[in-house]
């Protein structure tokens, strides 16, 4: 049984990622999401976090360059609580929707196990029943503080298409 308390905000790669998304409109609302939040806190899967990892080194070098100096201070100045799955987000990941993918599966045990929401703008995710589950709202572009705001500005050299997320 997990602890009483605010239920956790979870965020996922597509979400995180989607910060760099060739979709404007994307871009825009994972971006004002994180800038909203940057004093809050948000969980992620440590499968997640390796997701974008793993995305983003399938670039050149210099796109990787523009892109981590945003990433790592985003990820030092907001708590980001980064968690590993346990037993039951298994058990219930392999009980779960087999038309997803292995990873969004296990993604939703998690959030569910833990009573928590998750914020994506995968369409799959969004496409279920899961009342957990939700876009991040849309709205102008908020803007990071400085000096975040230029190096995500930076970052921008990855640009990600939409099936990418």
């Amino acid at each position: 049984m997990r602890p009483e308390g605010p239920a956790p905000e979870f965020v996922d790669a597509a979400l995180f990622l989607g910060m760099n998304s060739a979709d404007e409109r994307i871009r825009i609302a994972c971006k004002s999401y994180f800038a909203a939040r940057l004093t809050g806190r948000v969980t992620m899967s440590l499968e997640q976090v390796g997701r974008c990892d793993d995305l983003v080194w399938r670039f050149p070098r210099e796109v990787q360059d523009a892109y981590y100096p945003f990433m790592d201070v985003l990820h030092t100045d907001m708590e980001i609580d980064r968690v590993p799955y346990d037993a039951e987000d298994l058990r219930l990941g392999l009980a779960g929707p087999s038309a997803l993918p292995m990873h969004e599966r296990l993604l939703l045990a998690m959030v569910r196990n833990r009573r928590g929401r998750l914020r994506t703008v995968s369409p799959r995710l969004l496409g279920g029943t899961e009342e957990q589950v939700a876009a991040p709202p849309a709205g102008p572009e908020l803007a990071f503080p400085e000096p975040l705001e230029s190096l995500y500005q930076q970052s921008l050299a990855l640009r990600l298409p939409v099936a990418a997320l």
